[in-house]
Order: structure tokens, then C-alpha cells, then sequence
């Protein structure tokens, strides 16, 4: 017999991060940064080489081999994770301020662009002036 008031579990998905101890070892690795992860996959490959491959391949489909923390990381996606406060309100604004920020950001690494052609183009523009000069004669 089935009551027409049972209730259903109800699953949430992890708020934090690092469940479990590879979880933890991930975050762990990433506050020390791209370093840690070589000195990880080469221990795994010095211990047991499945390991050290599996960590290879972490790292490359995760993307944590390239450096996506340096300047040159144009066309990424944010890779930011907070997880919900519970304040709708709050949430929202973060989101749209985060956003906005990120956008400001990825306009300047533009016009840093921009800027590095101008200058490169001065430079070049002076270095054929001064190899051919023109002479009236």
C-alpha cells in the first residue's frame, strides 16, 4: 500500500569543492600550482606508470597543464565557482558584478593588445625610415 503523502529524498549536490581525498588532493595541488601537478604526475609515473598517465591526462582534460591563470589566457571562460549563499538577491549580484569584471578585464587585455601593435608598428615604422633614408637629389 502506498500513502499519498509519502515523501521523496531529496538529493542537493555537494556544496563545497574537495569531497572525498581526491578532492582534497585536487585543492590541495592547486594552491601550489602547476609545479605540484609535474612533481605529481612524475611521482605517479616513478611509482606505478598508469598513475602518473591518469594524472597526465587529468591535467590536460582539465586544462591545468596550459596555465590558465597567466595573461595569455584569451578566449577562456571564467573558471570562478562560488557556491549559492541561499540570498537570492545576493547571488544575483555577485554573479552580474562578477561578470561585469570580467568583461572590463578581457576589454583592457584588448586594448593592451592593441596598444603592443601600435608601438610594435612605431618601432618597425622608425627601423625603415632610419635602414632607407630618402634622399632629395
Amino acid at each position: 500500500m502506498h500513502s499519498a503523502s509519502q515523501t521523496w529524498p531529496v538529493y542537493q549536490l555537494p556544496q563545497q569543492r574537495g569531497n572525498g581525498p581526491l578532492g582534497r588532493a585536487r585543492d590541495w595541488l592547486d594552491e601550489k600550482g602547476k609545479p605540484a601537478w609535474i612533481v605529481a604526475m612524475i611521482l605517479g609515473f616513478v611509482a606505478f606508470w598508469p598513475v602518473g598517465l591518469a594524472i597526465l591526462g587529468y591535467m590536460i582534460w582539465s586544462k591545468r597543464m596550459f596555465g590558465h591563470r597567466s595573461c595569455g589566457h584569451r578566449g577562456h571562460r571564467s573558471h570562478y565557482y562560488a557556491a549559492p549563499t541561499g540570498n537570492v538577491a545576493f547571488d544575483a549580484y555577485r554573479d552580474e558584478t562578477l561578470k561585469r569584471l570580467e568583461d572590463e578585464h578581457r576589454e583592457f587585455l584588448d586594448f593592451l593588445a592593441k596598444l603592443r601593435e601600435a608601438k610594435d608598428k612605431a618601432e618597425f615604422d622608425q627601423f625603415m625610415n632610419q635602414r632607407d633614408p630618402k634622399t632629395d637629389e
